[in-house]
């Protein structure tokens, strides 16, 4: 039994190894008690490995390094698995909507470079995406939202396999 945990514990290091991680999002929060303000943190991550497998995970704990690790195996959970062209972009235009927050992606020929900014180009440029263009819809500000949004419109490629 013991050789089976050590077994598991390799491969979840190879994984970390693996996936690179940046943070969108770090907020603190406050819900009002009797004896005054309780104070947590809420953290937005995402987890990409530059070769079309890009997450998005949201962890809430009471200081920021277990909101960040919450987080961390939230995107782990949720990858999804893009295809990218031989230009570093992707197959075709696609848009999506997550809530208020609406984004159309287009491709791009090889040395036009990411244009777009804000939570997609982190999520695009840890998928592996060198080549694309992105523009937002919608006036929100909320970046988890806007995340999500560009990951709905990039889960719409089907996978040929």
């Amino acid at each position: 039994m013991p050789r089976e945990q050590g077994r598991a514990d390799f491969s979840s290091n190879m994984v970390n190894q693996e996936y690179q991680q940046k943070l969108i999002d770090l907020r603190r929060t406050a819900r009002v008690v009797a004896g005054g303000k309780r104070f947590t943190f809420r953290a937005s991550l995402v987890v990409g490995n530059g070769r079309g497998e890009v997450g998005l995970g949201v962890g809430k704990g009471r200081d920021t390094a277990l909101a960040t690790e919450k987080a961390l195996r939230q995107a782990k959970k949720n990858i999804i698995t893009i295809p990218v062209t031989e230009q570093g972009s992707i197959p075709h235009q696609t848009e999506a909507k997550f809530r208020s927050a609406r984004v159309i992606i287009k491709p791009a020929v090889a040395g036009h470079g990411l244009k777009v900014g804000g939570a997609a180009r982190v999520i695009l440029n840890l998928a592996g995406i060198k080549n694309a263009s992105a523009k937002f819809l919608s006036r929100t500000k909320n970046k988890i939202n806007t995340a999500k949004a560009v990951l709905t419109a990039l889960g719409k490629f089907r996978q040929n396999k």
